[in-house]
């Protein structure tokens, strides 16, 4: 089963994507994760994809696809995967769509996590990360409060604010984010592969609950 997350930064497309791959048995893809474990390693792919995530912009489609589609060739992603931050273009689209037919398989469902920018930056100025590169867990000052003030829940790790945790840089990626998704979503749509989940930060639902919605989509 290959599911793909869909959703401005912020929307929590992470948090409900881990949860769904534990229910399920298949592997979390973070895009961002590995982008980040390529800059840690200091080499050149890292350092190019640095250039670009640090000033808040998406990394070109040519990189983008040359780091995930190794990934996605891997063991453990036989059963499936859950794809969390790509494709973000058409572009990428249509190349995982290349793969997966080379592999006779294909996407089951595109879910859209749709949640206003006020409300995304809002989130966002709110969210503490766990550093630790061996737990990585996500925070939130309202919604998901650590036990222990500003201290990782799981590993004990003091909390931090990402680098790009800052309102200029988040609109930025909004704005990229804006410019491409409409066309992305379209065509997700037209496949009639798309699942968008409405979201805001009045509601009470967690991110359980969105994960539990989503999988009772899926076995329809």
């Amino acid at each position: 089963m290959i599911i793909i997350m869909l959703g401005a930064p912020g929307t929590g497309k992470g948090t409900v994507g881990n949860l769904l791959a534990q229910e399920l048995k298949i592997p979390h893809i973070s895009s961002g994760e590995i982008f980040r474990s390529y800059i840690k390693d200091e080499d050149e792919i890292g350092h190019e994809a640095k250039k670009y995530i640090s000033e808040g912009k998406l990394v070109p489609d040519e990189l983008t696809i040359k780091i995930l589609e190794k990934r996605l060739t891997e063991e453990d992603t036989k059963n499936g995967y859950i794809l969390d931050g790509y494709p973000r273009t058409v572009v990428q689209a249509e190349s995982l769509d290349r793969l997966l037919a080379n592999q006779n398989r294909k996407v089951k469902v595109a879910v859209n996590l749709s949640l206003s920018d006020d409300e995304i930056v809002d989130r966002i100025s709110k969210r503490r990360s766990c550093p630790n590169v061996d737990c990585r867990e996500i925070y939130n000052l309202e919604f998901k409060k650590p036990k222990k003030e500003n201290i990782c829940d799981k590993c004990g790790t003091e909390l931090m604010i990402r680098e790009d945790d800052n309102e200029i840089t988040v609109r930025k990626r909004l704005e990229n984010y804006h410019n491409i998704s409409e066309n992305l979503i379209e065509f997700y749509k037209q496949k009639d592969i798309l699942y968008t989940v409405k979201l805001n930060n009045e509601s009470n639902r967690i991110s359980t609950d969105i994960a539990q919605e989503i999988q009772d989509y899926i076995k329809k």
